[in-house]
C-alpha cells in the first residue's frame, strides 16, 4: 500500500511537471529563435544600408573590409551582391569561389532583388549544423531601386546549446521535485499505512486465536483511529465469546456424559426385572441413549474444532492412510467387508495434526455403515497436477464403497448437520460428514462426494502438497495427546474403546 501511495503521488506530480515544463520549454525555444531572427534581420538591414551608401558613392572597394568587420562582430558569414545578383564580396574562408558568381536564381536572393527580405533556416555549408540566414535588399531613391543585396548566415550552434541547456535545467528541476515528492510522499504514506499495518497484524493474531497486540487508537488519520478502536472492541467481544464457548464445550463434556452414563446404567439395571417381551424395547432405548451419547460427543467435537486455531504442518498422507486402514480392517472384517489401499504414493500434504486421522475415520465409518457384506471399501491416493493457472497441484484421497450410494440432491445435503438419508436405517448421528468438512477446512483442503464407479459413494478429499518431513516427526505431531482434533469420529464404538477414546 505504501508503494502504491508513493507511486500515485509521483504520477500526479509527473503529470503536473510535464504539463508545466514541456510547454515552457517549447515556448522558450521558439522565443529565443524569434529574438535571434529579429536581431539578425536588423543587423543585416543596417549592413545593407551602409553597403548601398558605399556603392552609390563609388566606394565599392571598402565593402570587403566592412563585411569582415561585421562578420567578426556577429560570428556570421556575409555575402554582398549587386543589383544583378553578382557576388561582390564574401567573408567565407574561400571567397574566390563565390566572388563574381551569379546568385540571382537562389530563392532568398531573388526575393531580396524584388525588394523583399527573406528570413529562414537551412543546413549551413560552413558550419557543423543548422544556420539562420537573413537576406535583405539595400534600396534607395524614390522608386526604392535595389542597389545591393546582403545575406548574413548565422550558425545556430550557440542557440541550440542554450535551448538544450534550458531543457536540461528543466529536467533537473523536475527530477529534484520528484525526489522531494518521493521522500515526502513516502513519509506521508508510512504515517497513513502504519495504522493499517497494525490492523493487519492484529487481524492475523485474531485469526490465530488470540489478540495479543491490539492496534493503537491514537495514531493515524481520524478515520483509522475510529476503525482501530472499533476493531479492538469487536476483537475483545469475539475473544470473550470464544472463551465462553470453549468453557461451555469443556464443561458440557463432563456435565452431559455423566447423566447419560447414569441413564444407561439404570436402563440396564431394569433388564432382570422386565419380562422377555419388553427386552426389545429396552434394547431400543439403550441404542437411543448410545446414539444420543455419540451425538453429544460429536457436537462437542465440532465445538472444539471450530474453536481451535492450529497451524497445518507437513504430514505423510500415505502413512496415515495405511495406519487407519490397518486399524479399521479388523472391525470391517466382522461385517464381512474388505478394506484395500491402492494408488500411487501421494507423499506429504499440509494438514492440522490429527485432522487426517479424523477425516479418514469418519469416511470409513460412513462407508462401513453403507457397505453390504462381501463388498470392499477402497482407499486410493492420487497426485492431481494443477492446470498452471488458478488450480494448484493437489493430492487426492478417494474413499469408495459399494453400497447403495446417494442421489445428486442427497450428496449436496450430506454435509448438513444431523441430516440423514430417508431410507437409511443405521444408527448414525448425521455429524460425521460435517466434521469431515470442518477438518478439511482446517487443513486448507476440500471434500466432495461423487458417484463411485461400482454404484456406491466416492468421497474425495483434495489436499495441498507439502515439503517432505521425517516420518517420526510427522506421526508424533499427529498423535499429540493434547491435540484438540483427536478422536473426531462419528461411530465405530468398538474402535474407540480399543484405542482408549473417552469421548
Amino acid at each position: 500500500m505504501t508503494r502504491r501511495l508513493v507511486f500515485s503521488y509521483l504520477s500526479l506530480m509527473l503529470l503536473v511537471l510535464l504539463a508545466l515544463e514541456v510547454p515552457f520549454g517549447f515556448v522558450y525555444g521558439r522565443g529565443e529563435l524569434s529574438r535571434f531572427s529579429n536581431t539578425a534581420e536588423q543587423g543585416a538591414m543596417t549592413l545593407a544600408d551602409v553597403c548601398e551608401e558605399k556603392l552609390e558613392r563609388g566606394l565599392a572597394a571598402e565593402l570587403p573590409e566592412l563585411a569582415r568587420n561585421y562578420s567578426r562582430r556577429t560570428g556570421s558569414r556575409v555575402i554582398v551582391a549587386d543589383q544583378n545578383g553578382i557576388v561582390r564580396t564574401d567573408t567565407a574562408s574561400a571567397p574566390a569561389t563565390t566572388v563574381g558568381k551569379d546568385l540571382s536564381s537562389e530563392p532568398d536572393i531573388a526575393t531580396a532583388l524584388h525588394n523583399q527580405p527573406a528570413i529562414g533556416t537551412r543546413d549551413a555549408t560552413a558550419t557543423d549544423g543548422e544556420a539562420l540566414f537573413a537576406t535583405v535588399p539595400g534600396s534607395s531613391g524614390a522608386d526604392n531601386a535595389v542597389t545591393c543585396v546582403v545575406r548574413t548566415v548565422h550558425p545556430l550552434d550557440s542557440l541550440t546549446e542554450k535551448v538544450h541547456t534550458t531543457w536540461a535545467v528543466l529536467a533537473a528541476v523536475g527530477l529534484g521535485v520528484l525526489a522531494t515528492v518521493a521522500v515526502i510522499g513516502f513519509a506521508l504514506a508510512r504515517s497513513i499505512t502504519r495504522p493499517v499495518r497494525a490492523l493487519e497484524r492484529a487481524t492475523a493474531q485474531l485469526a490465530d486465536g488470540r489478540l495479543t497486540d491490539p492496534p493503537a487508537a491514537d495514531r493515524g488519520p481520524p478515520e483509522l483511529r475510529r476503525l482501530s478502536a472499533s476493531f479492538t472492541r469487536t476483537a475483545t467481544r469475539l475473544q470473550h465469546l470464544l472463551r465462553a464457548q470453549q468453557a461451555f464445550a469443556s464443561e458440557a463434556s463432563h456435565q452431559l456424559k455423566t447423566p447419560l452414563t447414569a441413564l444407561r446404567l439404570r436402563l440396564e439395571n431394569f433388564e432382570p426385572h422386565l419380562s422377555p417381551s419388553a427386552h426389545g424395547s429396552l434394547d431400543e432405548a439403550l441404542a437411543e441413549v448410545e446414539r444420543l451419547s455419540r451425538m453429544v460427543q460429536g457436537l462437542l467435537a465440532l465445538a472444539r474444532l471450530e474453536n481451535s486455531a492450529i497451524t497445518p504442518e507437513a504430514t505423510n498422507l500415505d502413512t496415515v492412510v495405511a495406519d487407519r486402514a490397518a486399524i479399521w480392517t479388523a472391525f470391517a472384517g466382522e461385517q464381512g467387508v474388505d478394506i484395500t489401499v491402492t494408488g500411487a504414493k501421494a507423499g506429504h500434504v499440509w494438514a492440522v495434526p490429527g485432522a487426517l486421522d479424523g477425516i479418514i475415520d469418519n469416511l470409513l465409518s460412513n462407508a462401513l455403515r453403507a457397505s453390504p457384506p462381501r463388498t470392499a471399501i477402497t482407499l486410493t491416493t492420487v497426485a492431481a497436477p494443477g492446470d498452471g493457472g488458478r488450480t494448484p497441484p493437489m493430492a487426492e484421497l478417494h474413499v469408495m464403497d459399494e453400497g447403495p450410494g446417494m442421489t445428486e440432491s442427497e450428496r449436496q445435503r450430506a454435509f448438513d448437520r444431523f441430516w440423514r438419508a430417508a431410507d437409511v436405517h443405521h444408527d448414525g448421528t448425521g455429524l460425521g460428514l460435517p466434521m469431515v468438512r470442518q477438518l478439511a477446512r482446517a487443513c486448507g483442503a476440500k471434500v466432495s462426494l461423487h458417484a463411485a464407479p461400482r454404484g456406491g459413494l466416492d468421497a474425495v478429499v483434495r489436499l495441498l502438497p507439502a515439503p517432505r518431513r521425517t516420518p517420526d516427526t510427522t506421526r508424533r505431531s499427529t498423535r499429540a495427546d493434547n491435540n484438540p482434533l483427536q478422536h473426531l469420529s462419528d461411530g465405530r464404538p468398538e474402535a474407540r474403546q480399543r484405542h482408549g477414546d473417552s469421548d
